[in-house]
């Protein structure tokens, strides 16, 4: 039987300087990547990456704003990932690191130059371009894969 997970994931950025939040992640998906997680029971999409970013971060974000789906299926086992994209530029509370990696700020041409090994590059134009709704991309553990915009 096939398996949906339901994930978030925040570009929280600085107002005043452009900056995004990004977290070296040492645990799953190693590398830069942007705060968020996974569903737990019961819990709305808005809900819970309000709840990873604050328990990855120390930050409290509000007004989140929907960017798309990025939308993964294995095309041999056809389980399914879906990851709801918000970005937001209201935060309040003070940032700390958390198990998941280190929290720090850079520019957005810095994160764009930076060598990605978890495909976060692959994902920046569902936050920056306003143009696309799903970002879908066919997978499996032998072949490469790539993203389609809609």
């Amino acid at each position: 039987m096939p398996k949906t997970e339901l994930t978030t994931m925040v570009m929280i950025q600085n107002p005043a300087t452009g900056e995004v939040l990004v977290q070296d992640r040492i645990k799953s998906w190693k590398g830069w990547s942007f705060p968020g997680g996974h569903l737990e029971d019961g819990e709305s999409v808005v809900d819970c990456a309000k709840r990873e970013v604050k328990e990855e971060t120390g930050l409290t974000v509000e007004n989140l704003k929907p960017c798309g789906i990025i939308h993964w299926m294995n095309n041999k086992t056809f389980d399914r990932y879906l990851v709801f994209l918000f970005k937001t530029t209201d935060y309040h509370g003070e940032l700390t690191d958390c198990d998941e990696g280190k929290n720090f700020w850079v520019s957005l041409e810095e994160l764009k130059t930076h060598p990605s090994t978890n495909d976060t590059l692959k994902y920046l134009p569902m936050f920056l371009e306003n143009r696309y709704s799903e970002a879908f991309g066919s997978w499996n553990n032998t072949d490469t894969w790539e993203l389609i915009y809609q």
